[in-house]
């Protein structure tokens, strides 16, 4: 187990025939000890290793008014005592019951929530998870059609850093969120019911970061294959913290490349022109591209490891073209057959 357990509880959110919805509410944490451990490190593992979370802090943005507090006023109740576990997520299931009223798509679902630590930070999970339906075959070889929740497909779920926030209450990265297959929005009342606020766009922050060290560097006379060693530590440093649910820390990563012998790459990137945070969370996808480069457009797809570009990957932005010397056996073998055929 790489967690630790407090309390976790599941409320279910249902519409009647009529549609209306209607909270069915447990009124005890869940006490089958090993099952919960189970079904909670495969929900950290899985929400952990999520690409493309967003980050954010309770509060709204100035252009939306004021904003609904309540589930941050009942989580400050909770952490100060005033309110029992249950209670506390009791009435979290009616806030968002009363926030999924305003929605014509919403079917409900089972609210899972969990207080746990992971490490030496106390989080909060925060799950609205769905039933699926499968087949089970029983002792006499009957056939039985059982319901069971659907952990791989989690689509609505958010993690508040309880330690970060104590700590750090004017953070903007204290919650974390799934954002859904179709953008953001889809996520929005999850995030409302909350309070919710994105506060950092990682994405952003990760790009200027490679910006930042693509100007670094060429600032330094490096050869080639000198340049392209700084990316994959830069790489695999922020791929390790991403694995493990850390931020990139600007001045770890400086650490990282001084002892190569480089110059203080945190005094250059911190100089404003880059507006990278002391610290934010990794993006596998927007960091990939200091190991390789990808496109797709007008029915052409590309994709090639850094390290060939100027060797076997020759480009012209003069003529817009790309030659490339040693096709792929598997593509050479397509193509002869095509040139063949026609």
């Amino acid at each position: 187990m790489t967690i630790s357990i407090d309390q976790a509880i599941i409320h279910e959110i249902t519409q009647a025939a009529e549609g209306k919805l209607t909270c069915r509410l447990r009124p005890q944490p869940l006490l089958n000890g090993s099952a919960v451990e189970v079904m909670l490190e495969e929900l950290h593992q899985t929400y952990t290793s999520k690409a493309g979370k967003g980050f954010g802090y309770f509060g709204v943005p100035e252009e939306d008014g004021e904003a609904s507090t309540v589930f941050s006023d009942q989580l400050t109740q909770y952490r100060q005592g005033e309110l029992g576990f249950v209670e506390f997520t009791s009435k979290a299931s009616q806030l968002l019951q009363q926030e999924l009223a305003k929605y014509d798509f919403s079917q409900g679902g089972f609210l899972l929530m969990a207080s746990y630590t992971n490490l030496t930070s106390e989080f909060l999970f925060v799950a609205l998870l769905n039933a699926k339906q499968s087949m089970t075959v029983l002792d006499d070889m009957e056939l039985s059609q059982n319901n069971h929740l659907d952990l791989n497909n989690l689509q609505l779920a958010a993690r508040i850093d309880l330690t970060e926030l104590q700590a750090d209450p004017e953070s903007k990265k204290y919650i974390s969120f799934v954002r859904g297959r179709a953008g953001r929005k889809v996520a929005d009342f999850f995030l409302d019911f909350m309070g919710c606020v994105e506060g950092v766009n990682t994405k952003v922050q990760n790009k200027n970061l490679m910006v930042a060290l693509e100007d670094f560097v060429s600032s330094n006379e490096l050869t080639k294959d000198e340049k392209q060693d700084v990316r994959e530590k830069v790489f695999n440093y922020c791929t390790e913290q991403s694995d493990v649910g850390d931020d990139i820390d600007l001045k770890s990563l400086a650490s990282e490349l001084e002892e190569g012998g480089m110059d203080s790459f945190y005094d250059f990137a911190n100089t404003g022109e880059y507006e990278l945070d002391e610290s934010f969370p990794a993006d596998k996808a927007t960091l990939r591209q200091l190991k390789k480069f990808s496109g797709t457009g007008g029915g052409v797809s590309l994709s090639f490891d850094g390290k060939h570009l100027g060797e076997r990957v020759i480009y012209d932005p003069i003529s817009d073209t790309i030659m490339i010397k040693g096709v792929p056996a598997n593509l050479k073998e397509q193509l002869d057959r095509r040139l063949k055929g026609e």
